[in-house]
């Protein structure tokens, strides 16, 4: 009768074992990005180039826009006096430095104190500085301008799990967000990371290889604003398998023991 529940048993376990490896499919649901037609390199190419060049504010995109009279001296502060301001004004005086971001319309203006509106896409934050001045320069002398974008960032998924990395400047590369991001560990795949860029409806994929030199030496590694950086994880099937029928497993050794055990001290 034991070698009975004994053999009931091992089939239990090769068949829990066959559904493991049968449901390898069902264990790369959470895998992301995967293409079935081959890649449009001429696009990625083209994106990658775009890279390059200096920043084109685009709707959306929140500005902060510091304006400064003197030709900009107060932003160096050579003789202290927004450090002591600061020192002896308290909380009030801070305040008064906490600037408001300005939105960018779909139509690509923005609305500014005293100028009203500007328009501002597909300028540099160069050329919109220098726009600014001229348009501040009715009310006062000698200005200085500096614009810059302060919600341009990065996503990153896959196996450094689902994280937003801000751009401090426009000259990130992937390497950069890769390490702000917590690196790739164990279980990620260096040699399988997608960069997804442009429109989400018809978007430019470059595969990187990452795990050598030489796959880092060919990759375009500078990245964009709003760039999808997604690092497959590796998958281990039948750990994962394991570790799913295991309470099953369990149960039923847990429940024939305590059979064969109460067979026993009845017989």
């Amino acid at each position: 009768m034991q070698i009975t529940l004994l053999s009931k048993l091992v089939r239990c376990c090769l068949l829990l074992l066959f559904l493991s490896f049968w449901s390898c499919r069902t264990y790369r649901q959470n895998i992301m990005f995967q293409t079935e037609n081959e890649l449009n390199m001429e696009k990625m190419r083209a994106e990658m180039a775009n890279a390059e060049q200096n920043y084109i504010i685009q709707p959306n995109d929140y500005l902060d826009v510091q304006v400064y009279t003197n030709r900009g001296e107060r932003i160096f502060d050579p003789n202290d006096e927004i450090l002591r301001s600061l020192s002896s004004g308290g909380t009030m005086q801070r305040q008064l430095l906490e600037k408001p971001n300005f939105l960018v319309q779909n139509n690509g203006v923005v609305k500014l104190p005293m100028v009203d509106y500007v328009k501002v896409s597909g300028l540099t934050l160069l050329q919109t500085d220098s726009l600014l001045q001229v348009l501040f320069t009715r009310f006062y002398k000698d200005v200085f301008v500096v614009t810059k974008v302060v919600n341009n960032r990065i996503f990153v998924l896959g196996s450094p799990g689902g994280k937003v990395i801000p751009m401090a400047n426009d000259n990130m590369n992937l390497v950069e967000v890769l390490a702000l991001a917590g690196g790739i560990d164990k279980n990620g795949k260096a040699y399988n990371i997608r960069l997804i860029r442009g429109d989400l409806q018809n978007p430019s994929v470059q595969i990187i290889d990452l795990s050598t030199i030489e796959g880092m030496r060919k990759a375009a590694l500078n990245v964009e604003p709003n760039d999808i950086v997604y690092v497959e994880p590796v998958r281990r099937v039948f750990l994962e398998a394991l570790a799913d029928y295991l309470p099953v497993f369990s149960a039923i050794t847990s429940v024939l023991t305590t059979y064969i055990v109460i067979k026993d001290l009845v017989q």
